[in-house]
């Protein structure tokens, strides 16, 4: 009985580092987006964090959330979501263009 109980500790213990391990390698990633219109500022943020993501090799976890802010003339969107490492990094000329 007392080998159990110190089983069932150990695999506790071995599974709370994993979590916690794993908890490190995720992120909040955030892109900004700025154009003249509402539209294609969302467009130019959302496409910007995609290829963030992709540059940095992470995979995206959950909704993808994005505020924008209209100025006088231009509109500012930021893109966030949460992303973990896992994928193989691409190389990326700035936040566009991604091979």
């Amino acid at each position: 009985m007392r080998f159990l109980k110190r089983g069932v500790a150990a695999a506790l213990v071995m599974c709370a580092t994993t979590a916690a391990a794993q908890a490190a390698d995720c992120a909040r990633i955030t892109a900004l987006g700025e154009n003249v219109t509402y539209d294609l500022a969302v467009l130019f943020s959302t496409n910007a964090l995609k290829n963030t993501l992709a540059g940095q090799g992470r995979i995206g976890k959950g909704p993808v959330d994005t505020k924008c802010e209209t100025g006088a003339v231009m509109t500012t969107c930021r893109s966030s979501q949460m992303a973990c490492k896992g994928g193989t990094p691409k190389s990326c000329i700035g936040a566009w263009l991604c091979f």
